[in-house]
């Protein structure tokens, strides 16, 4: 089992910068990738960014080169880093992980854009 809990959220206006955080507990040896995930009011669940144990990382098209996962394996933290935030990046972030056989979501943390 994998616990992941969400931080970082906030209320930012357009242009700004935010951080998101998640820290991983339990059995996070077991984990291969990690990733950010996002929902929008009236959307469905949309993928953000993904990084994998060795490092490998991608982000959806909607975010690159404005977006930037990390991992810090020493505290078993993955970070997202938002910047030239938009009115469209408003969403509930989602932190997500999966060991190859079961998917782990934390309780989200909102993100809101607005002047």
């Amino acid at each position: 089992q994998v616990h992941l809990v969400e931080s970082g959220g906030g209320l930012v206006q357009p242009g700004g910068s935010l951080r998101l955080s998640c820290a991983a507990s339990g059995s996070i040896f077991s984990i291969n990738v990690m990733a950010w995930y996002r929902q929008a009011p009236g959307k469905e669940r949309e993928f953000v960014a993904f990084i994998t144990s060795d490092g490998i990382k991608n982000s959806a098209d909607s975010v690159k080169g404005r977006f930037t996962i990390s991992r810090d394996n020493a505290k078993n933290t993955v970070y997202l880093q938002m910047n030239s935030l938009k009115p469209e990046d408003t969403a509930l972030y989602y932190c997500n992980a999966a060991d190859g056989s079961s998917s782990y979501w934390g309780q989200g943390t909102q993100v809101t854009v607005s002047s």
